[in-house]
């Protein structure tokens, strides 16, 4: 038998085109890379045999590409990367051209594969729900610059600055211009005309801002952080918000509300909206009537477009940036104060 040198077997790619050979049954195409490797003809059915059993591709290693859907053509060329048995996957963007519905099946396959191979794999994507939901460590690049590296939980909790805020989440982090004051003892934010109390300790947290007043902040709220004030904690502060769409999502609402606060819009903000549509930078640019916000609720709380509503905010739930840099202002988590230190 004539064994595959390690340095073939250093990385294994799969690419978001499938590259499969047209002419070749789904059998051949997984089985290539080990007959060019020179690999034996039992070794090489063995191995093909396994990774069709593992990818439910058994009963189509007799079939071509064209006969397959795009879901059967990814999943071959996994069975392509995984015969292989690198020490690491390179994946660039696999499943953007499958159907989201698909997509979403593919995802919870190729978690599993990797965890039963417990193979390294190096996943390459735009797609934010994508990196959450696969990611034990997730890079956020951008312009090719490295602007946070940690688990999907310190992504999400202890944010860099307001380009990874601005990314992470559906919808993203809500994002608008604030001033923090003195107010008495304590601290109060101003958010267009309206002025938010902060129970005593909020800013405990964020060492920064212990001495502020009239200090300029972009606020961040997450849209799952705004509340129904009914049955929420008293000493939270109140949101006034003009509500423009109530979408309804069993067993949740996504609601679209507009407080007159001024919006935060960066240049990452914009290089984000044109990613997803030309004419949403635009708007961006010509905002003039304070800042939209997103809200997710349940669905049975009592929302009415063309309404004026309240929601109720919780002080953990409130991230602080600097407007002038875009870096978020003190550790947000221990764990990130360490990381920093």
């Amino acid at each position: 038998m004539n064994e595959v040198h390690p340095s073939q077997r250093d990385t294994a790619m799969v690419f978001q085109s499938y590259a499969l050979h047209p002419h070749m049954s789904v059998r051949e195409n997984i089985a290539f890379p080990l007959q060019c490797a020179g690999m034996a003809t039992t070794e090489v059915r063995e191995r093909v045999d396994r990774a069709a059993d593992a990818l439910g591709l058994t009963e189509l290693l007799a079939r071509k590409p064209k006969a397959l859907s795009g879901g059967q053509r990814q999943r071959v060329a996994m069975g392509r990367a995984i015969v292989r048995q690198p020490q690491a996957f390179l994946m660039d963007e696999p499943l953007s051209n499958l159907d989201a519905k698909l997509r979403g099946r593919m995802r919870a396959e190729m978690r599993s594969l990797q965890r039963e191979y417990r193979t390294t794999t190096l996943y390459v994507t735009h797609d934010r729900v994508e990196a959450m939901t696969m990611g034990d460590r997730i890079a956020v690049l951008r312009k090719g610059v490295l602007q946070q590296l940690g688990t999907p939980e310190e992504l999400y909790e202890a944010l860099a600055n307001l380009f990874v805020a601005e990314f992470i989440g559906s919808p993203p982090m809500n994002v608008m211009s604030a001033t923090v004051t003195r107010a008495g003892a304590g601290h109060q934010l101003v958010l267009g005309s309206q002025r938010l109390a902060l129970p005593a300790g909020t800013l405990d947290a964020f060492p920064a801002l212990a001495g502020a007043d009239a200090t300029p902040v972009a606020l961040g709220l997450r849209p799952e952080a705004l509340r129904d004030p009914a049955g929420a904690d008293p000493t939270w502060p109140r949101l006034l918000a003009d509500v423009e769409l109530v979408e309804n999502l069993p067993p949740e609402k996504l609601i679209h509300l507009r407080v007159d606060a001024e919006p935060v819009v960066t240049e990452a903000t914009l290089e984000i909206a044109a990613d997803i549509d030309q004419a949403a930078a635009e708007d961006l640019r010509a905002l003039g009537r304070g800042s939209v916000l997103h809200a997710r609720i349940p669905g049975t709380t009592p929302v009415r477009e063309g309404t004026r509503a309240e929601f109720a905010v919780p002080p953990s739930a409130l991230h602080f940036f600097d407007l002038s840099t875009g870096q978020a202002i003190a550790p947000q988590s221990p764990r990130l104060a360490a990381a920093t230190a």
